[in-house]
């Protein structure tokens, strides 16, 4: 709660002093002060450990991710909605490497709460598939890979369906 009061206060006075150095007539720190406020704003609306945790999670490093995630204390007075959200994503991701019922219920939470991007629903509706594979739950999975194959419009993650078709055969 306080970061993010801290973090619109420190952005309006920044652009406060912008204001105040344009008056004066000094353009050039007027113009750098308004993109450090810019840049302080940036950061309310996309965390850096969740961003952080993004790039982890590219180069394959689940446990940087992990720690990077856990640098957030308190999330759910700490981040925005959307910011919240992903931050559900991620955990679920993280927790699916080890225990799926963790993962299931941070991937649930993440949807509910509001996934900004389709295809970021349709990676975590594809997650939950294959957690639902895993439990046997076969009807589900199939209502779930539907879900997925109409949000991934650009068809990035056919091989992952086929694959958890594949999966369900054996079941």
């Amino acid at each position: 709660m306080w970061n993010k009061i801290i973090r619109l206060a420190l952005t309006t006075l920044i652009f406060a002093w912008a204001v105040w150095q344009f008056i004066e007539g000094n353009i050039g720190n007027g113009i750098m002060l308004v993109l450090l406020a810019g840049l302080v704003l940036l950061t309310y609306f996309r965390n850096e450990n969740i961003l952080l945790a993004f790039w982890h999670l590219r180069k394959n490093n689940m446990a940087g991710a992990e720690k990077a995630l856990n640098r957030i204390k308190n999330p759910e007075q700490s981040l925005i909605k959307s910011q919240l959200a992903y931050w559900y994503m991620l955990q679920g991701m993280i927790q699916s490497q080890t225990g799926i019922g963790k993962a299931e219920s941070y991937l649930r939470k993440a949807l509910s709460t509001g996934l900004r991007m389709k295809t970021d629903q349709a990676m975590a509706k594809l997650q939950l598939a294959g957690i639902a594979i895993a439990k046997r739950r076969k009807r589900e999975a199939m209502v779930l890979l539907a879900d997925v194959k109409k949000l991934d419009t650009r068809g990035m993650l056919n091989d992952q369906v086929k694959m958890i078709k594949a999966q369900m055969k054996r079941i």
